[in-house]
């Protein structure tokens, strides 16, 4: 069960999380039929049903016979939330003196796919007003969807210009905001090496990325210019 696992994720046992999701599926029952319906050792209903009741998840609604109740599961998620934001403020708050932010210059190598790909979905998960990026498709379409409502998308694939990546590899540019970008090469199912590439806030590197993908996105609209897909320019609409 799916919510099971985020709420073992949030901090509860098997036990208590399987406890939990049987008292909100019956309402109000006694340990031995939420032992039942969790699939709980009868011997151990009673000390996760009071672990429950000391998180705040559960209290007892009668005595004779003993039962328990589920307290409301909003409230919980609330509660975890705000302490979940509690933590990642003091977090930030202590890595930031630890460390500054990384220099604008510097240059920070990513090496293998799921790198690469991880730090391109970090970007497009916080950009804020525009995206601009080309390259594999299947990359780009993923990134799209990732993407927050509202903002501009500029997606193109790499065609008619000046290769960025040497034989056997495939480029792929993103920027995000003006402010952060990514130049990754993918290498050809067959061919040797590891896929590589490199993340910056260098804004000179950003700039020429955007001016690249944008070149190679007008190149792509000409009439007749080969055979690659339009590229896309959207604004993501707001409900």
């Amino acid at each position: 069960m799916s919510a099971v696992i985020h709420l073992q994720a949030l901090g509860l046992t098997e036990y208590e999380a399987r406890a939990y999701t049987a008292l909100l599926a019956l309402g109000r029952a006694v340990p031995a039929r939420v032992a039942r319906q969790a699939g709980i050792p009868r011997p151990k209903i009673y000390e996760t049903l009071e672990r429950l009741e000391g998180r705040g998840l559960a209290a007892r609604v009668g005595q004779n016979p003993l039962e328990y109740a589920p307290l409301s599961a909003r409230e919980y998620l609330a509660r975890a939330r705000r302490s979940f934001d509690d933590r990642l403020g003091a977090l930030d708050r202590d890595l930031s003196r630890l460390a500054p932010d990384p220099a604008p210059e510097a240059v920070y190598h990513l090496y293998g796919n799921a790198a690469i790909t991880s730090m391109c979905e970090d970007l497009t998960l916080n950009a804020r007003a525009s995206l601009v990026m080309a390259g594999r498709a299947d990359l780009l379409s993923r990134l799209e969807r990732l993407t927050p409502r509202g903002v501009k998308i500029v997606q193109t694939t790499l065609t008619g210009l000046p290769s960025v990546a040497a034989a056997g590899q495939n480029a792929f540019l993103l920027s995000r905001d003006g402010e952060a970008a990514v130049i990754a090469h993918f290498i050809e199912e067959g061919e040797p090496g590891e896929a590589h590439g490199v993340h910056t806030h260098n804004p000179v590197i950003v700039h020429l990325i955007e001016g690249y993908v944008h070149l190679a996105a007008q190149n792509n609209a000409v009439p007749g210019a080969a055979a690659a897909p339009e590229p896309r320019s959207q604004q993501l609409a707001e409900d």
